[in-house]
């Protein structure tokens, strides 16, 4: 009967977040035009934080409930998804334009938190003692996101005359009244709560699920929590691929990440701290360090585009990467 019940609720979860990720990217998008805003800036902000949200709020439960697995696995198992996954299937889709800004800004902020992550990680090695996040590295986490946040947002009003981007966005904005400005507004916010809600629903009735057949807590979090919580950027960004809007597809997932681990591992180590799975721990870290490194090499290297055979490779990876983490752990 259980078994039943967490079935419902997972098609109860998907299709909110199907619903909610269609009205975000209208919502996000005509907001962005209403105020003369790139939709790469709204996709690092408001719809990354956004998208973010049920795995802050997974993470942060979990760190009270002292399951500390699922607050490491649920924020590297996304991030992973975000780009082993997320992007892989979206570029299948359509071969994704990747802005000149998320190549020399973004992306190499993603690449470096990730090594910092896995710095920060490493008390065996530096501070001999057992490898985990404490509450200093959260702080450490959560000066840097500020730093991140402020120039990003400095950034983007001190190019506002010369930024290609906000020339283009303030181009196609025109004239817009108020009424649609707070319409735009109202479907962004109601799309990031069907999104978190859904994302809820989803992660745990797939949890309850799995424990009723015996799977691991550790294996739980990779997989399950991670994919049920990166559903939102999944949802997020195949619905702005097919509208073609690759900026806000890509801002959405590398502004995912960033926050991932920045802001929501920040927070939860902050909170309690969080040590490394006893198996594979180091590991999923490497793997995470690695598909950041590999999609901006990618980028680099053909074009400024991430196409069709780049994005089945990060798949590929992405799915070699599980398999060998539930066999070989």
């Amino acid at each position: 009967m259980v078994n039943i019940m967490d079935s419902v609720g997972i098609i109860a979860g998907l299709a909110l977040l199907l619903g909610g990720g269609d009205v975000l990217v209208r919502g996000a998008s005509d907001l962005a035009k209403s105020l003369g805003v790139s939709s790469l800036v709204i996709g690092l902000t408001v719809v990354a934080f956004g998208t973010s949200a049920p795995e802050l709020s997974v993470n942060l439960l979990a760190s009270f409930g002292g399951n500390s697995d699922i607050s490491f696995g649920n924020i590297i198992g996304s991030n992973i998804a975000n780009i082993g996954l997320i992007l892989g299937i979206s570029a299948l889709v359509r071969p994704l334009t990747i802005s000149s800004v998320i190549i020399t800004r973004e992306i190499p902020m993603m690449v470096l938190a990730s090594v910092l992550t896995l710095i920060l990680a490493a008390d065996r090695l530096l501070a001999h003692g057992p490898d985990g996040f404490d509450r200093s590295d959260g702080l450490v986490l959560l000066m840097i996101f500020g730093v991140f946040m402020y120039y990003t947002v400095a950034e983007v009003f001190r190019n506002r005359q010369t930024d290609a981007l906000m020339i283009q966005a303030e181009a196609r904005s025109g004239r817009r009244s108020l009424k649609k400005t707070l319409i735009s507004l109202l479907m962004t916010l109601a799309g990031l709560a069907l999104l978190i809600t859904g994302g809820k629903v989803a992660v745990d009735s797939a949890t309850g699920l799995a424990q009723s057949l015996g799977i691991p807590q550790v294996i739980i979090a990779l997989t399950i929590v991670a994919i049920g919580t990166s559903l939102p950027e999944l949802v997020t960004s195949l619905m702005a691929t097919y509208k073609g809007q690759t900026d806000l597809a890509i801002g959405n997932v590398v502004g995912s990440n960033i926050f991932n681990l920045l802001l929501i591992n920040g927070l939860s180590s902050t909170t309690k701290t969080i040590p490394l799975p006893g198996t594979g721990g180091m590991f999923d870290l490497a793997v995470m360090i690695f598909l950041s490194v590999l999609l901006l090499m990618i980028c680099i290297t053909d074009q400024k585009r991430l196409v069709r055979w780049e994005g089945g490779l990060l798949l590929g990876l992405y799915v070699s990467y599980h398999v060998y983490r539930i066999i070989g752990f």
